[in-house]
């Protein structure tokens, strides 16, 4: 064992990404195990490595980690990315739940039915437009610094800049309306270790395609 982290799941996004994305930005290095078949997953169910008999499953510090929000908090509070005190938390915490419910419809995106793929994205655009950017936008400008909170980069900010970049794929131009996000964004992407994670060659996954959903139906059918 190398003392990397270990993460097992599909090779694409999924909910896995998060996790890929906060490691990352905390300048972590990580190995990945990818599953192609139905076997891989019913062996680590069998073997009883997965708790809920779920992944996302992250080997970290000795442990077996599920559940992406615990590996997440987990992974925050280790490299000092979960603010200073619980106020901080706390407001921490419900920027990244309000960021994950937008990610969730972007992570179902794929697997619409080809008849409703239109209307997913337009309930993206609405939300993302109409309740949560605003947010964002609004906290930015009040209190005039380049973080979310405590002005001191942490998980919120690393959530929030995957979201903004994987609604940008599917609606170019969403921060046209919205100027202190088109400045956190160019931040965001320039820090050093997002900026490498941004490149070509990193761990960081390609929007799923008619290959990945084939692979996760494949993987996960009852």
């Amino acid at each position: 064992m190398s003392g990397k982290p270990r993460l097992t799941y599909l090779n694409g996004r999924g909910r896995m990404e998060p996790v890929r994305w906060l490691l990352a930005a905390a300048g972590v290095e990580f190995e990945e195990v990818y599953l192609e078949t139905k076997e891989q997953y019913e062996k680590l169910i069998k073997d009883g490595v997965l708790l809920f008999q779920q992944v996302p499953l992250v080997e970290i510090d000795g442990m077996k980690m599920v559940q992406t929000r615990a590996i997440l908090s987990y992974i925050a509070g280790k490299y000092n990315l979960y603010g200073k005190d619980l106020k901080e938390r706390a407001l921490i915490d419900m920027y990244v739940e309000g960021i994950s419910d937008l990610m969730h419809m972007i992570l179902m995106f794929p697997f619409a039915a080809p008849d409703a793929k239109e209307k997913s994205l337009d309930s993206i655009k609405d939300r993302a437009m109409n309740r949560y950017f605003p947010v964002f936008e609004k906290v930015l400008k009040q209190h005039g610094q380049d973080f979310l909170v405590g002005n001191k980069f942490s998980w919120a900010d690393v959530q929030l800049i995957e979201a903004i970049l994987a609604v940008e794929e599917k609606v170019p131009g969403v921060l046209s309306g919205f100027p202190q996000l088109q400045v956190y964004k160019t931040k965001m992407s320039n820090m050093p270790t997002i900026k490498k994670f941004l490149q070509p060659g990193s761990p960081r996954k390609p929007p799923p395609d008619a290959h990945y959903v084939e692979t996760v139906m494949k993987v996960f059918k009852k």
